[in-house]
């Protein structure tokens, strides 16, 4: 497993100082230098790992401040009636642009401030209504929603709102409550996961006032139109200076800043992304948030939060497909009953009702956990982004399957032909990027894991560490012994063990002592996995993708439990939606415990380096493949642009 942070501390302000490739272990340590360490307050996640089964966390039920809550509804009303009477979703699909006039109204009634606070101009929205405005906003135009949370979860104000001082927050806040829009830039062309090689340098200039900014940031969402960005650039270290991967608040219109060009995508064609240049751009040190070297942890810490805002309108796009199949599937006839009455499509609308449900309550639970701030929710959160991630995928997949030829026809060619314009195919195309962006399942997969494995790493990570010497690894080993005396004991029964555990959920209590058992269950899988293959544990990330995907769904499980006891006198119906998918969910568990031991793991990493040596090169013959004319990640040289600046310039209103 990674380097235990404490040591890779010491050299997270270095780094690489060159732009090109670096080595594992260095990637390694700058990643796990900006992880949190703390564990200072609880999580139910990262005890469910561990094998204790924490439902005291969840249960009771949250719940938000009435005062909030008033609020947030009043902004609701008004901004779904806004979303209904003035955004032409079909319009901004069609053109790829949201025009000038949503972005004024959208400012006017205050969606761009929605997570700013309202000393700072903003809405002071809790992490709860923001995502429910998201919710909305996505199932009008995908890209507003995008638009809005690049904007608000990751752009400026969600890293001033932590780390930012008062007069940076003085600064820069109300402008973006307002309605200027903002972006956040970490990737660059050969940059997307391992922030070791980033090549952006900001280097001091002389008289100490501040930084030239140097570099390409790709993919920048939001890069077209931002008047304020996020930037990540590396401080070179040198005496008396940390140095190392920092942020910094610039502002869009700086001189030496070109937005190369917009980039196009399969799907959120509305969307503003940019490929954007800085040459010898001025940034004034007071436009660094947190102090040099610490860019990643900031940047982690923010997507905590920030991650809940894709989840949100994942679950929107649920919601919406769900209406879409129940409608279609009661009034479409084929062989004399409904289709929703048969068999094979009666599976689908189960599995989209129960897992929009599951979806939508783990990111409820999520949010006011956040909103609650006495809990850690970094495993929460990201366990709802991978999952909502890709149960949203299947989600839209089997509604176009339910469709049929119309889920793959576009909206507007139904409605020429006088039919509801429903474009499932659309909510396909939308909903792919969810799975790469903040985070890939296979990233997510990767961090979860390496957060759900924190405890053994913190007492035993020196004697799987081949760096450390025979002192700290008998200390290690000291420590482990001692750890595990305690913990291994209590995987061996527990309360799921006892008929009459978790009674109180009455229906619901039979999953919950399952969740119990799945639990200790896991930890030992875990624990036994660890033991099975040390430092060689990191590379089997196979298996560690189904244990967090299991600790997803039991997650999940959980989550349904509780909200629909804590609501069975107001919604008694969400009772029978729980039970429907913890029963989904408990199938999938079974399969993913089995594979965990039974798999093609080993031959298909085998089978890989074969196909990368070009062995099986000739199965590829027989079709004409793409044309070998250019790279396949385009290189770039520091200086000045050599084309022409596409941004985008939002008018003011009139």
């Amino acid at each position: 497993m990674p380097e235990k942070s404490g040591q890779a501390a010491e050299r997270s302000g270095q780094g690489s100082e060159r732009s090109g490739q670096v080595t594992e272990k260095e990637a390694r340590q700058v990643a796990e230098a900006a992880r949190e360490t703390a564990w200072d307050r609880p999580s139910f996640g990262k005890e469910l790992f561990l094998g204790r089964f924490r439902l005291d966390l969840i249960n009771p039920w949250p719940r938000s401040d009435p005062a909030d809550v008033a609020r947030a509804e009043e902004f609701l009303t008004a901004f779904e009636a806004y979303l209904r009477a003035e955004v032409d979703g079909a319009a901004i699909e069609r053109d790829a642009r949201i025009p000038d006039e949503v972005f004024h109204g959208l400012a006017r009634l205050g969606a761009f401030g929605m997570k700013i606070d309202r000393r700072y101009g903003g809405l002071g929205l809790s992490n709860l209504h923001y995502c429910r405005a998201l919710m909305l906003a996505g199932s009008v135009s995908p890209a507003i929603g995008a638009l809005l949370s690049a904007h608000q979860s990751i752009g400026v104000p969600q890293p001033l709102k932590m780390f930012g001082t008062d007069e940076q927050k003085q600064r820069f806040l109300p402008r973006l409550a307002a309605g200027e829009v903002s972006a956040f830039l970490l990737t660059e062309p050969d940059v997307g996961s391992d922030p070791a090689r980033l090549a952006t340098t900001a280097v001091p200039t002389d008289d100490g006032t501040g930084y030239r900014l140097n570099g390409v940031k790709l993919w920048a969402t939001n890069g077209t139109v931002a008047t304020l960005l996020v930037v990540m650039a590396r401080v070179p270290a040198a005496e008396g200076q940390r140095g190392g991967i920092t942020a910094f608040v610039v502002d869009g219109d700086s001189e030496g800043i070109t937005v190369e060009r917009r980039n196009a995508f399969v799907g959120l064609r509305g969307l503003e992304n940019s490929v954007t240049r800085f040459h010898d751009v001025f940034v004034p040190k007071e436009n660094v948030i947190g102090g040099e070297g610490k860019g990643l942890k900031i940047a982690l810490t923010t997507l905590n939060t920030g991650r809940l805002s894709l989840p949100a309108m994942c679950v929107g796009a649920g919601k919406w497909a769900l209406h879409v199949a129940r409608e279609w599937a009661a009034d479409r006839v084929q062989w004399g009953r409904p289709v929703g009455e048969h068999e094979a499509v009666a599976q689908k609308l189960a599995f989209i009702a129960a897992t929009t449900y599951g979806m939508e309550t783990m990111l409820d639970l999520c949010c006011l956990l956040a909103d609650d701030d006495r809990n850690d929710i970094r495993i929460e959160a990201a366990l709802v982004k991978l999952y909502a991630s890709e149960m949203a995928w299947k989600i839209g997949d089997e509604l176009v399957q339910i469709r049929g030829g119309r889920g793959y026809e576009t909206a507007e060619s139904l409605a020429a032909r006088g039919e509801r314009p429903a474009a499932a195919e659309q909510l396909v195309r939308d909903l792919r990027i969810n799975r790469i962006f903040e985070g890939s399942t296979e990233i997510m997969h990767l961090l979860i894991a390496r957060e759900a494995v924190d405890a053994h790493l913190s007492v035993a990570g020196d004697i799987i560490d081949p760096d450390a010497d025979l002192g700290r690894k008998a200390k290690a080993g000291a420590r482990a012994g001692a750890f595990y005396a305690r913990w291994l004991p209590t995987l061996a029964v527990g309360p799921g063990q006892r008929p009459k555990a978790y009674g109180e959920f009455g229906p619901l209590a039979g999953h919950l002592r399952q969740v119990e058992r799945y639990s200790r269950k896991l930890a030992r899988s875990t624990f036994y996995a660890m033991s099975r293959w040390q430092g060689r544990m990191e590379r089997k990330q196979a298996f560690l993708a189904r244990v967090v995907d299991i600790g997803a769904e039991l997650f999940a499980m959980s989550a349904v439990c509780v909200r629909a006891y804590a609501e069975k006198d107001i919604h008694p119906e969400n009772v029978e939606l729980a039970d429907l998918f913890c029963r989904q969910a408990r199938v999938r568990v079974e399969q993913l415990f089995t594979a965990l031991w039974q798999n093609t793991d080993t031959v298909d990493v085998a089978a890989a380096k074969r196909i990368l040596a070009g062995r099986y090169a000739s199965l590829e013959g027989g079709v004409v493949t793409p044309p070998a004319d250019a790279p396949w990640v385009a290189p770039w040289q520091p200086g000045p642009s050599t084309v022409a600046d596409v941004r985008r310039r939002i008018p003011r209103p009139r």
